[in-house]
């Protein structure tokens, strides 16, 4: 924050400045007359006076922080709502994408993760209680392996267990596990929740979960996703980790918007 306040504070006082020396009308250049011009219209200690605002009213930068950070957030929401409607077929009915919770339930979250993210590990707590506890969500992951090559074998040792039967066991231990990831790791949390491993590592050979990977890269980038987690809980698009109890008011609004 101290750093935003500081580049705000130095563009508003340059812009000052700027404009103190001269007014130039946007895709033209000022000529020298013009330029006099505009100097005999324009305080030449207008930077200064800026400087002086700011200073002796810093709320005001506090004030423009949390205007562009509304409207980033306006933008953003937009851009997600516009990407949930027109890619609601791949982002609630991708047959490949495995399934958690209840596949039954009559709320439907879905979940972008990266198995090394420390924000995707804290809110898997709150997901996995809160989902236990409701047992009326249907959770539908999206492996977003964004933070390197760990996180890719872990994405697809995830997309392979499938074939086994332990999506969910393996899910949860690679989120509950806090150290560093590497294959060798993932191969032991893998084998530690029953799979066999062998078995795991000819499926995550199979070329189809690559392309399962790339089509949630592109899905993310329709929604604007910028990050891991993220998640869309009924219509509802939430960036970043949530607790419980903002995932419980999530799910009862789902609810509530389907009554």
């Amino acid at each position: 924050m101290r750093s935003f306040l500081l580049a705000l504070s130095l563009g508003l006082i340059a812009v000052g400045a700027l404009v103190a020396g001269r007014t130039i009308a946007p895709g033209r250049e000022v000529s020298p007359a013009g330029s006099a011009a505009n100097m005999s219209t324009v305080p030449a200690d207008l930077g200064q006076n800026i400087r002086n605002y700011l200073l002796a009213n810093p709320e005001v930068l506090v004030e423009a922080m949390q205007e562009l950070e509304r409207r980033q957030d306006n933008q953003r929401d937009a851009v997600a709502q516009q990407g949930i409607t027109q890619h609601d077929a791949t982002l609630f009915g991708d047959g490949d994408s495995p399934i958690g919770g209840n596949p039954g339930g009559d709320v439907v979250m879905v979940e972008f993760n990266d198995y090394q993210c420390p924000y995707c590990k804290r809110a898997h707590q709150a997901v996995k209680s809160v989902t236990a506890a409701d047992g009326k969500v249907k959770i539908i992951y999206k492996d977003l392996p964004i933070l390197g090559e760990a996180s890719r074998i872990a994405a697809l040792a995830a997309l392979a267990s499938v074939k086994q039967g332990k999506h969910t066991q393996l899910h949860n231990a690679l989120m509950e596990y806090n150290g560093k990831l590497d294959r060798d790791r993932i191969m032991e949390i893998a084998a530690s929740t029953g799979l066999d491993v062998a078995q795991l590592q000819k499926d995550m050979e199979d070329p189809k979960l690559k392309e399962i990977i790339d089509r949630n890269i592109a899905l993310a980038n329709a929604l604007g996703v910028r990050g891991t987690p993220a998640f869309v809980v009924g219509k509802q698009f939430v960036p970043g980790a949530i607790d419980a109890a903002t995932l419980k008011q999530l799910i009862a609004d789902a609810r509530k918007s389907k009554s």
